[in-house]
């Protein structure tokens, strides 16, 4: 492993660097691995360091590492919450499907309504229902030629058309 790069951002209490780490003959290193590394290079806690990325070429023998070493554990509070659940072990991880299941409370059950009340309810929705598909029936055009009427010829006044003669036709772009 070496350091390529490095830079400490005294605003966030961290050090911020990019790693090298070369894996001849293996495939790329995963994050508990490079964060131990760093954890040894770096002279801190694991609880201090979080792996941001981890890059290989494809075929490649080295893996480019952006790794944020920390002063201490409370100034690691800002890591986002999904940095610090891929910095676990693949056992302890917390999938989004098991947090969506957990928090979620149950759904209370609907009032039974009278029987008076349902009858109301449904005579009107069966009068809407039967008068919308008539109207939307004589709207829809046949599909053909003349589903489109010519345009402005219907629109204009019938005084408009008398003063200004049509330019329109007289010759067709190419």
């Amino acid at each position: 492993m070496e350091v390529v790069e490095e830079h400490v951002n005294s605003l966030l209490h961290r050090r911020e660097a990019k790693l090298v780490v070369h894996h001849v003959g293996q495939g790329t290193p995963d994050r508990i691995t490079v964060r131990k590394l760093a954890s040894d290079h770096f002279k801190a806690g694991l609880d201090q360091v979080y792996v941001r990325s981890i890059a290989t070429r494809t075929g490649g023998s080295s893996a480019l590492c952006v790794v944020e070493v920390y002063e201490d554990k409370k100034s690691a509070d800002i890591v986002p919450a999904y940095i610090k659940n891929r910095n676990l072990p693949k056992d302890q991880r917390v999938s989004k499907q098991k947090k969506e299941v957990e928090p979620r409370p149950a759904a209370p059950a609907p009032k039974p309504k009278p029987a008076a009340e349902k009858k109301a309810e449904a005579k009107p929705a069966e009068k809407k229902e039967e008068a919308k598909p008539a109207p939307a029936k004589e709207a829809k055009p046949a599909p053909g030629k003349e589903a489109k009427p010519p345009a402005g010829k219907e629109e204009k006044p019938a005084a408009g058309k008398e003063a200004k003669p049509a330019k329109a036709e007289s010759k067709p772009k190419t």
